[in-house]
């Protein structure tokens, strides 16, 4: 717990004094683009809450290292290795010139940086055939290299409402640490829940009310993490099931291929090209019926944070099983076909406006002032 707490209360405090300085760096720190198709903020918001938690995590390795605690050097390692990735999306927060290609290079770079020094590589995954090629040790640096930059790229997607992507991964980080706790693997539990308390040390200032934003910085260093966690839980612990970190992950990696599907294949538009459908774009402008047509900055931001708890639970919904049969590929399989399906059937009700009733949030029993205009979009 002293890593968790640590690691929360540095980036609470240092997320804060970002939030207090705003309007000194503002110029270049601040999202002042409200008019794109996955933006939902009222007004220009600092968007490097990244800072806060990589400092969170620095000063918990100088803590660790201090006391003479042994697994300093893996969170030390953890950190070189997600330096590549976090630099260049908080390059691209400050300048708005780094491209989506080069970010993604970056953090393939923090990927091979990881297998390099940590030996994370994927070696299994319990497949009859696949894991022959993964013996070939040049196709099993390359899928993880694949694996990390897919992942650190699904948890940017979902960063698009307050408090979204960082009580995701804190979940997603907290089931890893229980598994790593269970099989006895205590260094990669307790920077699992160094994780945990950095994100949600950004988590309080930027839920609800969306002081600050996550940024790509902050986004591809917690994606990258989380991946990181994931395979080195499974390299070190044969127990541990090989489908069990995808299963955890499944959320933000199945709304990334999903939405690569929908492009290419529904719409006939580039895989890479932004757009204001992804599931949570939709909850919000179909489920929060209450603040439609509301123009008011503080209708906005209560209808913005309302959309981050259907997610949570579609998240949750993923991790409970995870959490049950973290030892069994069979179950994870099944469990993964089951998230699938209900995922592509909720996409289908809501897009078709065949939403369930018992799901949507309207004004009936809140002030006028707070409903503002409720006509269907």
């Amino acid at each position: 717990m002293l890593y968790l707490l640590v690691s929360f209360f540095v980036a609470a405090v240092v997320t804060l004094l970002v939030i207090h300085s705003s309007r000194s760096h503002a110029h270049f720190s601040a999202d002042a683009d409200l008019s794109g198709p996955q933006k939902f903020h009222a007004a220009p918001v600092p968007r490097i809450g990244g800072v806060g938690m990589f400092t969170g995590l620095v000063c918990c390795v100088g803590a660790a290292a201090m006391t003479n605690r042994a697994e300093w050097a893996l969170g030390a390692l953890l950190l070189v290795c997600g330096l590549p990735a976090f630099a260049a999306g908080l390059i691209e927060d400050l300048t708005k010139r780094v491209s989506p290609a080069k970010r993604l290079c970056a953090t393939a770079a923090s990927a091979a940086l990881g297998i390099w020094l940590l030996d994370a590589t994927i070696s299994r995954t319990d497949i009859p055939g696949l894991d022959w090629l993964l013996a070939v040790a040049a196709v099993g640096w390359g899928v993880t290299v694949l694996t990390v930059a897919g992942v650190a790229n699904s948890v940017n997607i979902i960063d698009g409402f307050n408090g979204l992507s960082s009580m995701c991964v804190s979940l997603m980080l907290l089931v890893f640490a229980y598994v790593a706790y269970m099989v006895g693997d205590l260094p990669l539990a307790v920077w699992a829940l160094a994780g945990v308390g950095a994100a949600l040390g950004f988590f309080v200032w930027n839920f609800p009310a969306g002081l600050i934003f996550l940024g790509d910085g902050g986004a591809y260093f917690l994606g990258f993490y989380l991946a990181e966690i994931g395979i080195l839980l499974v390299a070190r612990n044969a127990e541990v099931s090989p489908l069990f970190p995808l299963m955890v992950c499944i959320y933000p990696v199945f709304e990334t291929v999903f939405s690569m599907y929908r492009r290419k294949f529904i719409r006939s538009v580039p895989t890479w090209l932004p757009d204001g459908i992804h599931l949570h774009s939709l909850i919000y402008r179909r489920l929060m019926r209450w603040a439609i047509g509301a123009a008011d900055a503080r209708i906005v931001t209560r209808r913005n944070s309302m959309t981050a708890p259907y997610l949570w639970m579609l998240c949750i919904t993923s991790l409970v099983p995870a959490a049950l049969f973290w030892d069994s590929t069979p179950w994870m399989a099944v469990c993964l076909l089951l998230f699938v399906t209900i995922y592509v059937g909720l996409y289908r009700r809501i897009v078709r406006f065949k939403t369930p009733k018992w799901l949507v949030v309207t004004g009936k029993n809140m002030p006028a002032s707070m409903t503002g205009d409720n006509r269907r979009i």
